[in-house]
């Protein structure tokens, strides 16, 4: 009989060791995935479209963009004037409006003449009166005159005293005396008259030069002088009229750049208000002094033709031109900013003669090789390869051709 250890031992149960199951290795598949992201993530940027600035390529034929210097400046007038009363006084009428047309002499206005004429009247009363005692001495002086030589024909015959004549002649001498000192005072007083009359002619206000009323100033019943009162409850002018023939312009240049102008030299002016019309003229003068504050000189100039839509305080553009630049030949290209330009590696900038720009063409970035001219400040003239009109990308960095693009103005929209 088998024993009781070695019967458990037949009823065991072997566990025999398993083999392993080999581990799936799983990277390969993260690989492919992150290489199927990388690749749509490339394919999309590719197609999104990148912001970009561009500018506009300017005909170099045009006569605006063949300028040397550009400026900005206002449309002054030479001859202005704030007209006044000579003397305080009432503002009796005022016969101008504002637009209205004057000639020199015109009466703009009249002050109450009151005081004037009375004074005018008292001056003519004092000459009628000094003249009225020249007729009454000379009428006495005739008198003793005539009892002169009567008494100095019998004093002659001795029938009258020698004190007598002497007395005679003493009174006319007097009455001599009296008369050229009473004519003296008359003519004093027409002095005097004339005084009063230039008052009376001082209460109206008359044009100075023929021109055009800008400022109507002053209205009936209000106190006019020609100085200014400290209250401010007086006016001091009646209105300002500006020569329209005296127009001309007056721009601020930067002195780093005023060495290219100079006297009589040819520039075009576009007033703001007309951006289509380009008024010839040139240059009067150069103000020999500068403004240390905006560090500019100021540049006269005259407008080469008169027009009643030019007025004062317009703002107004001018392109100075070459004194020889409608002999020239135009130029050709187009002008564009130096920062559109890729030049090739190691170049020269102020050497260079080719180099490429970035196109913007039906949203894509074209490359586009040019020749390249003069550079004139900011702005660099190609002479062939671009055509006037396109639009060029500025600064293009790592920009590629055919790459899709859009503009700062289409992005917001």
């Amino acid at each position: 009989m088998a024993r009781p250890a070695e019967l458990l031992k037949e009823l065991r149960i072997e566990r025999r060791p398993q083999a392993k199951k080999p581990r799936r290795r799983r990277w390969p598949i993260v690989l492919a995935v992150l290489a199927v992201l990388l690749g749509a993530a490339v394919v999309f940027g590719m197609n999104r479209p990148v912001t970009v600035t561009t500018a506009t390529a300017r005909d170099a034929a045009d006569p605006a963009n063949a300028s040397v210097l550009d400026a900005s400046g206002y449309i002054v007038a030479r001859r202005i004037a704030t007209v006044s009363s000579k003397i305080t006084g009432k503002v009796r009428e005022v016969m101008i409006e504002e637009g209205q047309k004057v000639q020199a002499g015109q009466v703009l206005a009249t002050l109450d003449p009151i005081d004037a004429s009375a004074q005018r009247e008292l001056a003519a009363a004092q000459v009628s009166a000094a003249r009225s005692q020249v007729g009454q001495v000379r009428a006495q002086l005739r008198e003793a005159d005539a009892q002169v030589r009567r008494l100095g024909a019998l004093q002659g015959q001795q029938l009258v005293s020698r004190a007598q004549y002497e007395q005679a002649q003493a009174q006319r001498d007097a009455l001599r005396a009296q008369l050229a000192s009473i004519q003296s005072n008359a003519a004093v007083a027409g002095e005097q008259l004339d005084v009063a009359r230039i008052g009376v002619e001082n209460t109206v206000v008359r044009a100075p030069f023929d021109g055009v009323i800008v400022t109507k100033a002053a209205q009936p019943g209000e106190m006019i002088s020609p100085i200014s009162a400290g209250g401010g409850s007086i006016r001091t002018g009646i209105g300002t009229i500006v020569d329209m023939e005296s127009l001309e312009v007056q721009v601020d240049v930067n002195e780093a750049y005023i060495g290219r102008v100079q006297p009589g030299m040819p520039v075009e002016a576009v007033l703001n208000a007309y951006p289509d019309w380009r008024i010839p003229g040139s240059v009067i003068a150069i103000i020999p002094t500068a403004d240390r504050s905006k560090a500019t000189v100021k540049v006269r100039i005259a407008l080469g033709v008169r027009d009643a839509r030019i007025v004062p305080d317009m703002g107004v553009r001018v392109s100075f031109m070459e004194k020889n630049a409608a002999n020239a030949p135009k130029p050709t290209g187009a002008w564009i900013p130096v920062k559109a330009i890729v030049l090739p590696e190691g170049a020269d900038a102020a050497k260079a003669t080719a180099g490429h720009v970035f196109v913007v063409a039906d949203g894509k970035a074209q490359r586009r090789e040019v020749q390249l001219a003069e550079t004139r400040d900011a702005d660099r003239r190609a002479s062939g390869g671009l055509k006037p009109g396109e639009a060029v990308v500025l600064e293009p960095g790592e920009l590629r051709d055919g790459q899709r693009v859009a503009t700062a103005a289409d992005a917001k929209k």
